[in-house]
């Protein structure tokens, strides 16, 4: 076995590749993946010795390595101000285990479709909203759409006075969470300094009060009145029990909704953003997209919708080319450990690359090309596409996030023609932990489908 320090890697100080990071990330993997290949050792401050992993061997052995050799908890340390100490993201072990299992219920196939005309009725009502020729984000209006489908489907809520208020507050804390500021508050704990409300810092965590506030309330009410009949994922939790028969604490209730949140909204919203960029940006998948749609006829049922083959492979090829998520929970070595013929050492971190494994040649040919085909044309092996990380990390909600992302295309797709608002070639940057389209896509409405596929002004409607 070879020693970790064998391992080749860029030689940059640990703070200036830690800034690389943070900055450019896609550009500090696509570098150094080309200088060193799918393996390679990196240096950010609190963790001197980490490596970075994307060829599929590499994957699956890590993904298939009895998961009590790591700690992934740890490693997600960065995000827990957000989530909180009880979020499935931050555990390991027993409490990890527990807490997965009490979440899986809410995402069973048969509750989960259950979803589909409240996600298809959210679109329409936003969506109603757009103005002929009057251009919009295409990111504004699919967090707005994602951030209801959350309200709703998630927390329950109804319209009403903590409907808009957890609205207001959750839209302005991941925003400030997410931005350039977010981001060095979240990576330098230095910049952690409560000063008030006019001070960054001071105004997250009063948001975070008033938001945990807000879902006590709501957690408390619904024990004080239970209801039997209500769907909703935070009713379906709090009825859920453990192998001992003990539900979930307040507290853990809490952190696991805020976690389902921020994993589940900004991720989708942006996931869309990018999907309405390439089908707009590339007439071809527009016009095979509008065909295969025009198909299912008027008022399709919403699992129809989400078994079209080329809505799913658009889905599966802009999470590919640009994953939101450009790596999942990273690994910290708990014990010496021989892997892939190398000695890590205890506090070696392991991160799986998603980005770079989706832009291997040797799996995808010409890999910046956005073509829904490849995934018509082969299936890939987890350890190739891995959107939504792998193994006991992996993404709960993964098919909760794609079935509302095919029924929001649709819908938006089915009923609108939608142009780009100029020709210029979008670009991805940071945005907290995901991967954005960083001018939020501007487009424009220009008419309503009809029913005999002709554009009709919204003006003649």
């Amino acid at each position: 076995m070879k020693p970790l320090k064998s391992l080749d890697g860029p030689k940059d100080l640990p703070l200036w590749q830690l800034i690389q990071w943070i900055a450019h990330p896609l550009q500090y993997l696509e570098r150094n993946a080309h200088r060193y290949g799918d393996r390679f050792r990196g240096s950010f401050l609190r963790f001197p010795n980490i490596v970075f992993l994307s060829d599929p061997e590499a994957l699956e052995k890590l993904f298939t390595e009895n998961p009590e050799q790591f700690d992934g908890g740890c490693a997600n340390t960065l995000i827990k101000p957000i989530l909180g100490n009880n979020s499935l993201l931050m555990l390991d072990g027993e409490r990890h285990k527990r807490h997965r299992q009490l979440l899986m219920p809410p995402f069973h196939g048969d509750r989960m479709r259950a979803y589909g005309q409240l996600i298809c009725q959210i679109t329409e009502q936003v969506t109603d909203q757009w103005t002929e020729n009057k251009p919009f984000l295409a990111r504004s209006a699919m967090q707005a759409i994602s951030l209801q489908v959350m309200l709703r489907a998630v927390f329950g809520l109804e319209e009403g006075e903590r409907y808009r208020q957890l609205q207001q507050l959750l839209s302005s804390l991941l925003e400030l969470s997410l931005s350039s500021l977010g981001n060095i508050l979240l990576f330098f704990p230095f910049a952690q300094r409560d000063l008030g409300s006019w001070s960054p810092w001071g105004r997250f965590l009063e948001q975070k009060r008033r938001i945990n506030q807000l879902i006590y309330a709501e957690i408390r009410e619904r024990r004080a009145q239970p209801n039997s009949s209500r769907t909703d994922i935070l009713s379906v939790l709090m009825a859920a029990r453990d192998a001992e028969g003990q539900p979930m604490t307040e507290e853990e209730l809490l952190d696991e909704l805020m976690t389902l949140l921020v994993a589940g909204h900004e991720t989708t919203a942006t996931a869309l953003t990018w999907a309405l960029y390439w089908i707009h940006h590339l007439p071809d998948v527009k016009a095979k997209l509008l065909h295969e749609l025009d198909t299912l006829g008027k008022n399709p049922d919403p699992s129809d919708i989400t078994r079209l083959p080329y809505l799913s492979a658009i889905c599966s090829e802009t999470l590919r080319i640009y994953p939101v998520a450009i790596i999942p929970t990273p690994r910290i070595v708990l014990s010496p450990i021989a892997f892939l013929g190398y000695e890590f050492e205890p506090g070696t971190l392991l991160i799986p690359s998603i980005y770079s494994a989706h832009h291997r040649q040797q799996t995808y040919p010409n890999p910046k090309q956005f073509r829904p085909e490849r995934f018509l044309e082969r299936q890939f092996s987890p350890y190739e596409y891995l959107p939504f990380g792998g193994s006991n990390r992996r993404c709960i909600g993964a098919a909760f996030a794609l079935f509302e992302m095919k029924l929001i295309l649709a819908t938006v797709m089915s009923h609108f023609q939608l142009a780009l608002a100029d020709d210029k070639t979008v670009q991805p940057v940071r945005r907290g932990p995901t991967i954005a389209p960083g001018s939020g896509v501007p487009m424009v409405m220009t008419g309503k489908r009809s029913e005999k596929e002709r554009l009709v002004p919204v003006s003649a409607k």
